[in-house]
């Protein structure tokens, strides 16, 4: 699999001091079913407390967009962009929610997430 990450971009944290959340909501993710070859459509949810880097929105649709053409399960996409993401990001917290559109008359929802061991939320 080719490194994805390449396409992220990052800024810097304004307020690095302070825990703040930020929720990015992408409703047009597109993978391919690895079985069949059609088409998986989901909404990818995306919530994260930054440390000192933020995710740029449109290298966040870029990267996104190139799993067009990729066949890999729902669990495995949704663990690939929690991984890459927090390579990148480095967030003190961050939690991927993918809401697979119905299949076969069945929905999936896959939730991922990552909170560093020197940290916590409470």
């Amino acid at each position: 699999m080719e490194d994805k990450t390449k396409l992220l971009e990052t800024f810097d944290n304004p307020y690095p001091d302070r825990d703040y959340t930020i929720e990015h909501t992408a409703p047009e993710f597109t993978s391919l079913c690895p079985k069949t070859g059609q088409p998986d459509f989901a909404t990818i949810i995306l919530e994260y407390i930054p440390d000192k880097l933020c995710v740029e929105l449109k290298s966040y649709k870029i990267y996104l967009n190139s799993y067009r053409n990729d066949g890999m399960f729902f669990e495995a996409v949704t663990n690939k962009i929690l991984d890459d993401l927090v390579s990148v990001c480095k967030p003190r917290y961050m939690n991927i929610i993918a809401e697979f559109n119905v299949r076969g008359g069945i929905s999936s929802i896959v939730e991922v997430e990552y909170e560093p061991e020197n940290y916590s939320l409470n």
